[in-house]
């Protein structure tokens, strides 16, 4: 079962981490994206390029991810599409989503897109601090255990 990463919006140092777990584990990882995105060389690794524009990466996920599959974005609507299919996500700053706990990630994502549309709210998430790519590092090491 490969990890499928939103890689239009993967922070370097998750993308950084899952090559090197990919490569550890001889986990397929598949970057999905709009703009080239530099890589490593492995047979573990494939790049899916997708035309530009909007959702077009996402939509490509959302069509090919299976149940099991492993989802890495911070895209709410995606993952709510993947954890529709049965796949697990996790996001760059290490949460688990699922079916428990992905309606109430949309509603407040939902909430925050109203205020942003009314000028209430501006700007988006902070920069991912240590905490966050080590929360990150141990859920996606988690996930990998579990596998085996």
């Amino acid at each position: 079962m490969p990890i499928w990463i939103d890689a239009d919006a993967c922070p370097k140092v998750c993308r950084d981490m899952l090559c090197r777990a990919g490569e550890r584990t001889a986990t397929s990882l598949i970057f999905v994206s709009n703009h080239p995105i530099p890589l490593p060389k492995s047979p573990l690794i494939k790049a899916v390029h997708v035309p530009s524009g909007f959702d077009v990466a996402d939509n490509k996920i959302a069509a090919d991810i299976m149940q099991g599959d492993l989802l890495i974005t911070q895209d709410i609507p995606l993952a709510a599409a993947a954890i529709a299919k049965g796949a697990l996500v996790i996001t760059p700053r290490g949460d688990l989503l699922d079916k428990n706990n992905i309606g109430e990630r949309l509603t407040l994502r939902n909430f925050q897109e109203e205020l942003r549309g009314s000028g209430l709210l501006s700007g988006g998430p902070a920069a991912l601090d240590n905490k966050d790519k080590q929360k990150f590092g141990n859920a996606l090491d988690k996930y990998l255990s579990s596998r085996r």
